[in-house]
C-alpha cells in the first residue's frame, strides 16, 4: 500500500507533538534509559538474581540495622517507599528507579553506589539484571523478606578473614588475636588488665586444656625455666597428655547427650555406653580431622568395611532417651527417639534447631 506524503508528514508532527508534550521528567528517564547497560534478555528472579546482588553490595548500608539516606532495600515496602532522594524501585521505569540510576552512578545526586572504598561496583551485567527486574515489574515475593532475614544472620554468612587492627599499642599484641581484643577494649574505653604472673598463665593453662590444677612440682619447675618458649613447651606438653581429650571430650558429650545411665525412676546403667565416651576421647587426643570425626558418628556403621571403631563411633545415635516405665507405648516412645536424634544431628552439626522443620 502506497503511503502519501501529506499522510507521512501528519504522522511526523503527530509524533513531534507528542514529543513536545511529553513531561520533561519522562524525556530525561528516557535519556538516562538509553545510557543503561542492556536489560538482562531473560525473565529475571528476584530471590535467585535481584537479592544475592542487594546483600552483597547493599545491605550494609541500607539493611535492618542501617539505612543510610533513608533507604532500606531488605524490605519490599520500605524499598519501594524509597528514601530522602525519593523512589528507590519504580516498577516497569527503569530510567525512573533510582536503585538503578545509583549503581550505574547515573545520577548526580547520589553518585555511585557502593561509593568507592566501600564496596565493589555493580558489573554490566549485574546492572542488567536489576534492569531487566525493574522493566518486568519488579515482581518480589512478599516470600522473600521471610527468607532474607533467614539468610542475612550472621552464621549464614560466607567464612572472611577479617583485617587485622593496626593499633597505636601493638606492642601489646603477641598474636592477630590480641589485636582484636585490644581494638575491642578501645571501643568500650576498658583498659588492658596487667599481664598475669608466670604461676597464674601456668594454672590458666592446665585448668583450659586438661581441667586439672598443676602441682607443686610442675609449678616450681615452670618458675625455674627462663626458657623464652617455657610456655610453649607446657601448653605442647598439655596437648600430648591424656587429660586432654577426657577435658575437652565433656563439652562433646553434652551436645550428643552421652549419659552413663537412663535417667527416669529406674535409671538404669546403660552397659558399653563407656565404649562411645571413650571414642571421642581417642578421636580429640589423635587430633581426628573433623570431617572424619563427623561421618563416623554419623554413619559409622554404613561405611564400606567398617571398623568396630567405626561401628562404636555411631553409637552417637544411641544416647537417645530411653523409658523402661511399665505401660510405655512402644510405638511413642520409637517416634520419641527418631525425633530427639534428629534434632541433636540438627543442633550438633548444624547449629540449627529442626523441630519446625
Amino acid at each position: 500500500m502506497r503511503m502519501s506524503v501529506r499522510w507521512l508528514m501528519s504522522l511526523v508532527g503527530v509524533a513531534s507533538f507528542a514529543m513536545i508534550c511529553l513531561p520533561p521528567v519522562a524525556r530525561a528517564a528516557d535519556q538516562v534509559a538509553d545510557r543503561l547497560p542492556p536489560a538482562a534478555a531473560r525473565r529475571v528472579d528476584f530471590v535467585q538474581d535481584v537479592q544475592p546482588i542487594l546483600r552483597a553490595t547493599c545491605y550494609s548500608c541500607h539493611g535492618a540495622e542501617m539505612q543510610e539516606g533513608g533507604l532500606r532495600l531488605d524490605n519490599k515496602k520500605r524499598a519501594f517507599q524509597g528514601g530522602d532522594h525519593g523512589a528507590a524501585v519504580v516498577p516497569g521505569k527503569s530510567g525512573e528507579s533510582l536503585l538503578l540510576l545509583a549503581v550505574a552512578g547515573l545520577n548526580e545526586d547520589i553518585g555511585r553506589m557502593p561509593p568507592e572504598g566501600e564496596g565493589t561496583p555493580l558489573t554490566a551485567e549485574q546492572i542488567g539484571l536489576l534492569r531487566a527486574w525493574i522493566e518486568q515489574d519488579a515482581d518480589w515475593p512478599e516470600s522473600a523478606d521471610n527468607q532474607l532475614v533467614a539468610s542475612s544472620h550472621w552464621a549464614f554468612q560466607p567464612i572472611a578473614r577479617p583485617a587485622i587492627p593496626m593499633l597505636d599499642e601493638m606492642d601489646w599484641v603477641r598474636n592477630p588475636i590480641d589485636a582484636f581484643v585490644l581494638d575491642r577494649l578501645r571501643n568500650e574505653m576498658i583498659q588492658p588488665s596487667p599481664e598475669a604472673s608466670k604461676s597464674a598463665r601456668l594454672r590458666r593453662a592446665y585448668l583450659d586444656l586438661i581441667g586439672l590444677p598443676p602441682t607443686i612440682d610442675e609449678v616450681n619447675a615452670f618458675l625455674a625455666d627462663d626458657r623464652d618458649d617455657a610456655y610453649e613447651r607446657v601448653v605442647d606438653r598439655l596437648l600430648e597428655s591424656e587429660h586432654y581429650g577426657e577435658r575437652w571430650a565433656r563439652h562433646w558429650l553434652d551436645l550428643a547427650r552421652y549419659a552413663d545411665s537412663d535417667g527416669y525412676e529406674k535409671d538404669r546403667q546403660r552397659p558399653f555406653a563407656w565404649r562411645y565416651r571413650e571414642w571421642v576421647i581417642n578421636a580429640l587426643n589423635r587430633d581426628m580431622p573433623f570431617d572424619q570425626f563427623t561421618v563416623e558418628q554419623i554413619a559409622g556403621d554404613m561405611l564400606p568395611e567398617a571398623s568396630l571403631e567405626q561401628r562404636v563411633a555411631a553409637g552417637f545415635h544411641r544416647n537417645t532417651l530411653h523409658n523402661t516405665e511399665g505401660g510405655t507405648d512402644q510405638e511413642e516412645d520409637r517416634v520419641k527417639k527418631t525425633i530427639d536424634r534428629t534434632n541433636t544431628v540438627g543442633t550438633t552439626w548444624l547449629g540449627l534447631t529442626v523441630g519446625c522443620g
